[in-house]
């Protein structure tokens, strides 16, 4: 049987910890948005957050949902 988070969520790992889960948003320009959920082994979210990538598969942006908020982090090279 299972989890809601597994119906929702294209991919996992397994982490020591418990489970990340993620799926993949193309964008018209190129870029893809990447929603990644953290969950304890019983099944309880510990971080949401997501990753922008560029046209050539560079993280540019990430941006913590939960458990705070932090709003978006440009990533410099």
């Amino acid at each position: 049987m299972t989890n809601i988070n597994e119906r929702k969520f294209d991919n996992w790992d397994e982490l020591p910890t418990g489970r990340r889960y993620w799926y993949e948003v193309r964008g018209k320009f190129g870029y893809t948005a990447r929603y990644i959920k953290e969950v304890d082994k019983q099944g309880r979210t510990n971080k949401f957050y997501q990753e922008i990538y560029d046209s050539h598969g560079n993280l540019v942006e990430v941006h913590e949902k939960f458990p705070v908020d932090k709003g978006h982090r440009i990533i410099r090279r």
